[in-house]
């Protein structure tokens, strides 16, 4: 490595040091907000990120290539005050009492955490992970994925002037500026980074496992999709076909393949036909097969591609309102790749002769690839939901519905999620979809339960004031903002004689 490189490599460093000791101070001070002012800071964030959905939805599929804006903008009101008013009644900050248990909780912020967010769900995932921090007290500094960086950065500016505006510290929400894998690396690493929040690939996610900090991570999905003779087959086939078309099928909880009862496939594909989707023939397949996996793995250059261009990239001519593929399986299997996830609206089709067949299959698909992660059914005859439940190592199960955004919680009564936990069936610590209090310590100050000890009253009281966060040193934050201002101006000093420095070396 040449001098300047190392220099460029330490000055990076330097800066996202500092990003991480101002996030340290921002914790410290809005951990000390009443549940009043944090409500307003995360509601101003909220209605900001919803006012600028369509835009950042817009600039999101432009810097990415991936989806559909109209989708995304769905996405961003979602992530956005959605997000916001499905947990504005659940309290984070006050002390709860269960007198019967003689147990009294003292909710405290985890501090700092590192958010990392993919390419395929930039801008919803952004606005998410900022929510759930502002709505637990802690503060978030956002790892983008390098393809997404600009929407990211607009993103978060847009949440972090409005919190600001609301009564947030400065520096309560971050984006590292120049993402790249030394960086990262260095800032999971770090003893100022307090849980780790990974949504994207995963190498990316087991390197936040194995970065010594606490980290909440999820696996890929590879959603298998169970149609009972009992299903309503119209209500299927809409929801199947909504699921994969929806965002171009860039959710990870989107379905990979159709597993249906022989007896009804023929009724099935002709409702999907109604619904905009193109059943392939067996020479079709073989042409989409060799442009999805030319050499065994996925084009990435059709990650999030429309149903007509995917066709168009495997000379297959489709009618103009064509939103999802159907290519019918041979058989399933990790050698199959047209089995496995397809981030982009092709869909597998798979008969099967009985429900233990289907139930087989689904298995197979899971073997390698989705363990924890998604599953859908389509039946009305409880006992085979049942069955399919109990069968599958999937964490969640969406039933008769859309499973991309039935699993993500948008479109069943699961919690409203852009990171989805596996689970120990997919390697994760969190088993369930992330909600905010993944984010918070509960003190339990647990009394005898002997009936002799007395459990006094602790209603009226207060946790205000609370203690002052210590900082590295060992002392008490500086909450004044003149200070916290001066302290920033010496920063970007700092940091512009670096970038002069390193630009002397490289001339």
């Amino acid at each position: 490595m040449s001098q300047a490189a190392r220099s460029e490599d330490a000055f990076n460093r330097y800066r996202a040091a500092q990003m991480l000791e101002l996030a340290e101070w921002a914790a410290g001070a809005y951990g000390r907000l009443s549940r009043a002012q944090v409500l307003a800071v995360a509601e101003a964030a909220a209605k900001a990120g919803e006012a600028s959905a369509e835009s950042l939805a817009q600039r999101a599929q432009s810097e990415t290539g991936f989806g559909v804006v109209d989708h995304k903008v769905i996405k961003n009101r979602l992530c956005s005050r959605g997000i916001f008013d499905y947990y504005k009644d659940e309290d984070f900050v006050n002390h709860r009492v269960d007198a019967e248990a003689k147990i009294v909780e003292v909710p405290k912020p985890a501090g700092v955490v590192f958010a990392l967010t993919p390419s395929t769900n930039p801008v919803a995932t952004v606005f998410f992970k900022i929510i759930l921090c502002l709505l637990t007290r802690n503060a978030v500094v956002i790892g983008a994925h390098p393809k997404a960086i600009e929407c990211c950065s607009e993103a978060t500016h847009i949440m972090a002037e409005a919190a600001e505006k609301a009564g947030a510290p400065k520096g309560l929400i971050q984006i590292v500026p120049e993402p790249n894998l030394e960086v990262i690396n260095f800032i999971m690493g770090s003893p100022n980074v307090d849980v780790i929040l990974a949504t994207g690939g995963t190498p990316m996610v087991r390197a936040a496992y194995s970065s010594g900090n606490p980290a909440l991570g999820v696996g890929p999905g590879n959603a298998p999709a169970y149609v009972d003779p009992s299903a309503d087959l119209k209500r299927a086939a809409k929801s199947l076909a909504d699921s994969k078309a929806f965002d171009n099928s860039i959710l990870c909880t989107n379905e990979s393949a159709i597993i249906a009862h022989e007896a009804i496939i023929e009724d099935l594909k002709r409702a999907l036909r109604a619904e905009g989707c193109h059943v392939c023939s067996e020479a079709e397949r073989e042409k989409i097969e060799e442009s999805l996996f030319p050499v065994g793995k996925f084009n990435v250059a059709l990650l999030g591609q429309s149903a007509r261009a995917i066709a168009k990239a495997s000379g297959i001519e489709v009618s103009h309102n064509t939103r999802v593929l159907v290519v019918p399986l041979e058989r399933v299997g990790d050698d199959y790749p047209l089995s496995g996830e397809k981030l982009c609206p092709v869909l597998g089709l798979l008969p099967v002769h009985s429900f233990e067949t289907g139930l087989s299959a689904s298995r197979t698909m899971l073997r390698r690839t989705g363990g924890g992660h998604s599953a859908a059914i389509h039946a009305r005859d409880s006992s085979v939901i049942l069955r399919y439940g109990a069968a599958l190592n999937v964490l969640r199960i969406a039933v008769n519905a859309p499973c991309s955004t039935g699993a993500a919680g948008f479109d069943t009564n699961l919690a409203p999620t852009m990171t989805v936990g596996t689970g120990y069936f997919g390697r994760s610590a969190v088993s369930e979809n992330l909600r905010p209090h993944h984010l918070v310590n509960w003190t339990r100050v647990a009394f005898d339960k002997d009936p002799a000890v007395e459990f006094p009253s602790f209603e009226g009281l207060s946790l205000d004031p609370r203690p002052h966060r210590q900082d590295a040193n060992g002392g008490l934050p500086d909450l004044d903002p003149k200070a916290a201002e001066l302290r920033e101006e010496i920063r970007q000093i700092i940091l512009e004689e670096l970038k002069a420095a390193i630009s002397g070396l490289k001339v």
